[in-house]
């Protein structure tokens, strides 16, 4: 079983540290950060108003990348760290379609679900344990998704010299099998953005 207690407090910490910026999220750079987020959002028609939750939120840099990219949307931000829940309901306070949530119970099914970055930092968790943990997660994102989900994932493609033991390194094609065979048959996997890892687009419509 893994134990989020230490998940929880390495992102407290970074935020603490580094405030609202990528680096708050443990990302390298808001370039870094939104490139991943331009493969996320294929998943999304945008022509329409929709809905959409975001897996690990933290404070909600997604919902701001859409808005200047002109989307409609309800958007949801559910994330299990308590401090990124209240910096975000704090940072956008003004907007009406902006909601979060550190409660899973509240999540309800929405049109999209899209996780970026949770699943890459393990620490000290058994592999397999932290395989487990993801795929598990991966189910429930799926029964909350109406018309798609997209998720990242550091991959297995790494050279030597950047592995580093308290991260998660995924096979893409482990994983492409698993969405084509549980979630729907129409599947992308793009690994094709010159960064570390490999986005998996699940579309059901």
């Amino acid at each position: 079983m893994v134990n989020l207690i230490n998940i929880k407090q390495y992102f407290k910490d970074k935020l603490e540290k580094f405030g609202t910026t990528p680096k708050g999220l443990d990302w390298n750079s808001t370039e870094a950060q939104n490139i991943r987020f331009d493969q996320l959002i294929k998943v999304i028609n945008a022509h329409k108003y929709y809905s959409i939750l975001d897996y690990g939120s933290g404070f909600g840099s997604l919902f701001d990348l859409l808005i200047s990219q002109g989307h409609k949307f309800h958007y949801i931000g559910y994330d299990i760290v308590n401090e990124m829940v209240k910096k975000g309901r704090e940072t956008h306070a003004n907007y009406a379609n902006c909601l979060f949530t550190d409660h899973e119970k509240d999540l309800s099914p929405v049109d999209y679900v899209v996780e970026s970055g949770v699943f890459n930092v393990k620490l000290d968790e058994d592999y397999d344990e932290w395989t487990n943990y993801v795929l598990n997660t991966l189910e429930k994102m799926n029964k909350l998704a109406r018309k798609g989900l997209a998720f990242n994932l550091l991959t297995n493609y790494v050279d030597a010299e950047y592995i580093r033991p308290d991260l998660y390194y995924a096979d893409p094609l482990f994983y492409f099998d698993y969405c084509k065979k549980k979630f729907s048959k129409n599947i992308a996997l793009l690994h094709d953005y010159q960064l570390y890892d490999f986005t998996i687009i699940v579309r059901k419509e």
